[in-house]
């Protein structure tokens, strides 16, 4: 069983940044594939961010060039880097962990941190 545990959701204005982090239970952090999700009210859950455990990163074109995702196995957390954040980026973020198991991934959800966006 992993636990996963966001912060760093908030308000902020148009234009600002903000930097989510999410902290992994288990001793084996540097072999799971880590996500960033979003949704919005009314809408699917979408992909933001992707980092494998080889540290290969992957991002949508709506948020490429804005969000940087990065991880620290050392402290077994995963962040979310939000620059330029705009009306369209308010939503519910969660990490996500894909975990290894012997003939697939298990997926692990956190409890999700809010992200607004206003003046």
């Amino acid at each position: 069983q992993v636990q996963l545990v966001e912060s760093g959701g908030g308000l902020v204005q148009p234009g600002g940044s903000l930097r989510l982090s999410c902290a992994a239970s288990g001793s084996i952090f540097s072999i799971y594939a880590m996500g960033w999700y979003r949704q919005a009210p009314g809408k699917l859950r979408e992909l933001v961010a992707f980092i494998s455990s080889s540290n290969n990163t992957n991002y949508p074109d709506s948020v490429k060039g804005r969000f940087t995702i990065s991880r620290d196995n050392a402290k077994n957390t995963v962040y979310l880097q939000m620059n330029s954040l705009n009306p369209e980026d308010p939503a519910v973020y969660y990490c996500n962990a894909e975990v290894p198991a012997i003939t697939k991934y298990v997926a692990y959800w956190g409890q999700g941190t809010q992200v607004t966006v206003s003046s």
